[in-house]
């Protein structure tokens, strides 16, 4: 298994969303956050690395925007 991605514990989506039930459905996290080859895919760190600014935080690796709800 490869190591996770060098933008993992400063991503906002892996700090925000780790416990979250629908990216741990989804498979985002070990996806794209836990296997650095696979990593060079997220658009996330595509985004971060064109623009030099990380994206929002409710940007999944695959581009698609999570709803946040505030409890």
């Amino acid at each position: 298994m490869s190591e996770n991605c060098e933008l993992m514990e400063k991503c906002g989506f892996f700090l925000n969303f780790k416990g979250n039930s629908e990216a741990i459905k989804e498979g985002w996290i070990s996806m794209f956050c836990k296997d650095q080859t696979k990593s060079e895919k997220c658009q996330r760190k595509i985004i971060r690395k064109k623009t030099g600014k990380p994206p929002a935080d409710n940007m999944t690796p695959t581009g698609k925007l999570l709803e946040i709800r505030k409890q």
